[in-house]
C-alpha cells in the first residue's frame, strides 16, 4: 500500500501532492495527543539540515 502511495505522489507536483494529502493529515493528527502532533509537525520542520524551528523563532 505504501509503495502505491509513493508511485501516486511521485507522478504529483509538490504543491498537488501536498494539497492531497493535507485533508488526511488533519484528520489523523486530530486523533494524536498535542505532544505527538507537535513533535510530528516540529519533526516535518526540521528535516535533515537541522534545527530549522529554533532559527525561525529567531526571526
Amino acid at each position: 500500500m505504501m509503495k502505491e502511495l509513493q508511485q501516486i505522489l511521485d507522478t504529483m507536483e509538490p504543491g498537488e501532492a501536498l494539497a492531497a494529502l493535507t485533508p488526511q493529515l488533519k484528520k489523523i493528527l486530530a486523533h494524536l495527543d498535542e505532544e505527538t502532533a507537535v513533535g510530528f509537525v516540529t519533526g516535518l520542520m526540521n528535516g535533515p539540515d537541522g534545527d530549522k524551528v529554533s532559527s525561525m523563532v529567531n526571526l
